[in-house]
């Protein structure tokens, strides 16, 4: 692999292909049709480039010439804000901070529940008991919009989408009353962007 220095003229992320942290990451670089470099990184044997970069070698990471970041939320505002277009968040006030509120409880409240479903623990079943109880209550809220609490395809989708797409693997099944949910899903997996963001490994998850 040619060295990071030689290289910093191509944006970069290190990528872990079956996380969700990476891939809600990937989403936001191909919906906005960034040209970056996907570089897939083993957890437990790590490149000498990205311990070069991170010296916590977290995933994903991302280098842009001399700036490098590696937390999947920052990294996410950071190239909504650096390639404006197309906004991946609300324009006026009100609307980007719910959604802002919205990817927070994603992340507080979703996030962990599918850590501990596939690290396949004790308390296993109560965290995917949980997990599909809380995604089936969105579908009030999916009935009234195409996406999360907006017209348009924001960060929020981007967050949920590799949660809802990786269910099956997590051995959840949505109940009949989540027909929204379901829909909304199918019509977030059907995007170009959503495609062209899976890793090899994702592909096989469903």
């Amino acid at each position: 692999m040619a060295s990071i220095a030689n290289r910093r003229s191509v944006m970069m992320l290190f990528s872990q292909p079956d996380c969700f942290y990476s891939h809600r990451t990937r989403i936001v670089l191909t919906e906005k049709d960034i040209t970056a470099e996907i570089i897939d990184v083993d957890p437990d044997n790590q490149p000498e480039d990205l311990m070069d970069v991170n010296p916590y070698g977290v995933l994903p990471t991302l280098v842009d010439r001399d700036l490098v970041l590696y937390d999947s939320r920052i990294i996410m505002d950071y190239l909504d804000e650096r390639f404006p277009h197309p906004p991946l968040l609300p324009v006026d006030p009100v609307s980007r901070a719910r959604c802002r509120l919205a990817l927070y409880r994603i992340e507080k409240d979703w996030y962990p529940l599918v850590e501990a479903i596939q690290e396949n623990g004790k308390g296993v079943e109560q965290a995917r008991k949980e997990l599909t109880e809380s995604i089936a209550a969105t579908a009030p809220i999916l009935e009234q919009l195409p996406f999360f609490l907006n017209e348009e395809f924001s960060l929020v989708d981007a967050s949920i989408a590799p949660i809802l797409w990786r269910l099956p693997s997590l051995g959840i099944e949505l109940p009949k009353e989540a027909k929204a949910v379901e829909k909304y899903a199918e019509s977030l997996f059907a995007r170009e962007g959503f495609k062209l963001s899976l890793s090899e490994a994702e592909t096989l998850l469903r």
